[in-house]
């Protein structure tokens, strides 16, 4: 990619493609392309095709999905797979009739087999069956890493597919039901702390393992990427480290400045109990994560605070 190259960003408002678009600016890139809903929508296609003949541009960042939490995912199932399907079947199609030179496809973990073998390896795809509360989105994200193999085995096209851990950093979603596990336990822990209560009520036994990568080294894996022209396995991004549902419940306490007791609802679902990527292969190709757990988390609420802990207040 030259500075001066094309480069749509898809979904540029979201956790993901917001710190894409950061990391773009950051190393000077000048002609970045991006749409709200309301210019462009994605599952409609006349009007992603009419923008791709239009605007043409050279490289695409395929950050635009619904996502949610383990509520959301298991509620709104329909949604979630159609959805999500329709925006990458439109999004693709469209770059290899305007002749995209490359194009990055954003999974995530949950892709991945329900017992998976930890750490996750990419050829752990498609062994067995997959968690039962999230399949619709995973399954929409498996076809669309199956697409860009697909397309780039029939037509030649550069796609390339990224599988990121969980992700959490500025812009995430905090809404209580809605949004993953991280930026609602931040934002229980600091009404918590804003109404004086003794207690912090979390879903599950706090035992689940969890990896958790901040949103601005996913964006510069995204960049790192996008630059190794040619590379078409899918790749796992991660830190490779994990942390129990309860020490990070206690590390977010800890930065929000919650000190009240952290009790565990047992009736409410765990999840999958373990999910670590292993991210040996991005490794040796030159990227690793930078961010701190803690030091993420700070970022985040400081984040939080200044932008959404009053909106929040109102949901």
């Amino acid at each position: 990619m030259q500075t001066n190259d094309k480069i749509f960003v898809a979904g540029h408002r979201g956790l993901v493609g917001s710190a894409i678009v950061r990391a773009l600016k950051n190393e000077s890139y000048n002609n970045i392309l991006t749409r709200g809903r309301e210019e462009l929508d994605l599952t409609n296609q006349a009007q992603v095709n009419d923008f791709m003949a239009r605007e043409r541009p050279e490289y695409i960042f395929m950050a635009a999905a619904k996502v949610g939490g383990i509520h959301a995912n298991n509620v709104y199932r329909g949604d979630f797979i159609y959805q999500n399907l329709i925006i990458q079947l439109n999004l693709m199609e469209a770059a290899r009739q305007s002749g995209v030179k490359r194009l990055l496809f954003l999974g995530s973990s949950c892709i991945y087999p329900r017992a998976c073998s930890q750490p996750m390896k990419e050829e752990y795809l498609l062994q067995s069956e997959l968690e039962s509360t999230n399949e619709p989105y995973a399954i929409a994200k498996i076809a669309g890493i199956k697409m860009c193999e697909s397309y780039n085995s029939q037509y030649g096209t550069d796609y390339a597919s990224v599988m990121p851990t969980n992700l959490y950093g500025p812009g995430d979603n905090f809404h209580l039901e809605n949004s993953h596990v991280l930026p609602a336990l931040m934002r229980k822990a600091h009404e918590a702390k804003i109404n004086k209560s003794k207690t912090l009520s979390i879903w599950g036994t706090g035992k689940p393992m969890r990896e958790f990568l901040h949103v601005d080294d996913m964006a510069a894996a995204c960049l790192f990427v996008m630059k190794k022209a040619g590379h078409k396995p899918m790749l796992n991004v991660g830190t490779g480290e994990e942390v129990s549902i309860k020490e990070v419940a206690e590390l977010i306490c800890k930065v929000v400045g919650f000190e009240g007791e952290i009790i565990f609802d047992t009736s409410k679902p765990d999840g999958t109990l373990r999910k670590l990527v292993d991210t040996e292969k991005i490794n040796k190709l030159g990227w690793k994560a930078q961010i701190g757990l803690e030091q993420g988390l700070k970022t985040t609420y400081d984040w939080y605070v200044k932008n959404e802990s009053e909106k929040c207040r109102v949901d």
